[in-house]
C-alpha cells in the first residue's frame, strides 16, 4: 500500500495559485435550476448550516440537505439510482465517493481549485473538502499531564486496563481504524504483536461515532478514547470541556471528499455548490467551524492540529486505500477485540 508519511516540517507544499471563480455561465445555469440537494457527513451546526446560509445569500439558490454517515449516504444514493429517481446532487464523506464510484454514480468533474495533488482525485471524481487526524482523546480532569499517553507502548500500562474506549464500527474513527494505523506504522509482524498485547487491556467497544466516544470521555465515563478526531477534542476544549488530544508515534490522517452525482437533477447548481465549498470563502467557513481545511490560503483555528504545525507524524491514506484496507482491518479488529 502506498501512503504518505508526514513528519514535522515535511507536509507536502501546497500550490499557491488561487482558486478560479465559477464562470458566469455556470452561475446563470445554476440559478435557473434554483436548488441543490446536499448529502453530507459534516456536522450540521458547525458547518452545514453556516455554509448553506452563505451560499444561499451569495447566489439565491436554495440548499436542501440530508445528514448521515458515509454508508447511509451511499445506500440512499444507490437506492435512488436503482429507482430511477435520483435526488442527490452533491455527496461528501471519507468513503462516500469511492463507494458510489464503484457503481458509476459519481460524475467525473472537479472545480479548478489548485490543491496539493493528494487532495484531488487523479481521475477527477472527487476533491477534498477537509481532512481529519485521528488520535487518542482524554479527559483532562481524569488524566494527569504526566500520564498522558505519548506512544503506543504507553497504552499498555496496566493502569489503563478497562479504562479506554473506542468506536466498534468499520470506520477509520474506530477500533478498526486504530488497527490499521498500527499495521501501517509498525508493519505486519510487530503490529500484530502489539495488537495482541493491546487486546489484553480490555478496550471498551461501543457502537457509536467517534464524536460520541469523545463525548463519553468528556462526561467522565472513561479517561481515554482511542481514534477520535483531534479537532473535535479541540472544539470541545474551546467550549470549556475537560477535553484534550495527544498524538502517538504515528497518527492516521484521512481525507473527506466531495463529489457531484452522475445523475444529478441540478448539475450546474451542484457544481457551483462544490466550487463554493472548496473555495477560499467556503474553506474559511469550514475553518471557523473548527475543521481542518485543505485550501492553501486557509489555516485552521488551531494550527497545532495539523502534523506540520503540531510537529507530529501522520500517515495520510487516500479514500481508495482506506476502502480497500478497511475489510481486513475490520476482520482483525473483530478477531482480537470482540
Amino acid at each position: 500500500m502506498k501512503t504518505t508519511l508526514l513528519a514535522a516540517g515535511a507536509f507536502a507544499a501546497f500550490a499557491l495559485t488561487p482558486a478560479l471563480a465559477a464562470d458566469q455561465a455556470m452561475i446563470d445555469a445554476a440559478k435557473k435550476e434554483g436548488e441543490v440537494n446536499w448529502y453530507t457527513t459534516q456536522i450540521v451546526n458547525q458547518f452545514v448550516r453556516p455554509s448553506i446560509t452563505a451560499f444561499e445569500k451569495k447566489y439565491g439558490i436554495k440548499v436542501n440537505y440530508f445528514r448521515g454517515n458515509a454508508t447511509d449516504i451511499a445506500l440512499k444514493v444507490s437506492t435512488e439510482a436503482k429507482a430511477g429517481r435520483m435526488q442527490a446532487d452533491v455527496v461528501d464523506g471519507t468513503a462516500t465517493s469511492v463507494m458510489l464510484r464503484r457503481d458509476d454514480h459519481v460524475m467525473k468533474w472537479v472545480p479548478d481549485n489548485k490543491f496539493d495533488k493528494q487532495f484531488v482525485d487523479p481521475d477527477g471524481y472527487w476533491i477534498a473538502s477537509n481532512f481529519y487526524v485521528l488520535t487518542p482523546g482524554y479527559n483532562t480532569e481524569l488524566v494527569k499531564k504526566t500520564d498522558v499517553p505519548k506512544t503506543y507502548a504507553d497504552l499498555l500500562d496496566p493502569k489503563w486496563k478497562g479504562k479506554m474506549i473506542w468506536n466498534a464500527t468499520a470506520s477509520s474513527s474506530a477500533g478498526a481504524g486504530f488497527v490499521g494505523t498500527v499495521l501501517l506504522s509498525m508493519g505486519e509482524d510487530k503490529g500484530m504483536d502489539y495488537l495482541r498485547a493491546l487486546a489484553k487491556q480490555n478496550v471498551v467497544s461501543v457502537a457509536s461515532s467517534g464524536r460520541q466516544v469523545l463525548d463519553q470521555v468528556i462526561a467522565g465515563e472513561y479517561p481515554i478514547g482511542l481514534q477520535i478526531f483531534n479537532n473535535h477534542a479541540s472544539i470541545s476544549a474551546r467550549q470549556g470541556a475537560p477535553s484534550a488530544w495527544a498524538p502517538l508515534d504515528t497518527s492516521l490522517a484521512v481525507i473527506a471528499t466531495i463529489s457531484v452525482t452522475k445523475a444529478s437533477p441540478h448539475p450546474n447548481a451542484a457544481k457551483l455548490f462544490m466550487e463554493f465549498v472548496t473555495s477560499e470563502e467556503g474553506q474559511k467557513l469550514l475553518a471557523e467551524a473548527g475543521e481542518l481545511p485543505v485550501h492553501p490560503n486557509v489555516r485552521p483555528l488551531d494550527p497545532s492540529l495539523r502534523p506540520e504545525d503540531g510537529k507530529f507524524k501522520a500517515q495520510f491514506i487516500s479514500p481508495e486505500q482506506l476502502e480497500q484496507s478497511m475489510p481486513r482491518w475490520s476482520r482483525t479488529y473483530q478477531d482480537l477485540f470482540r
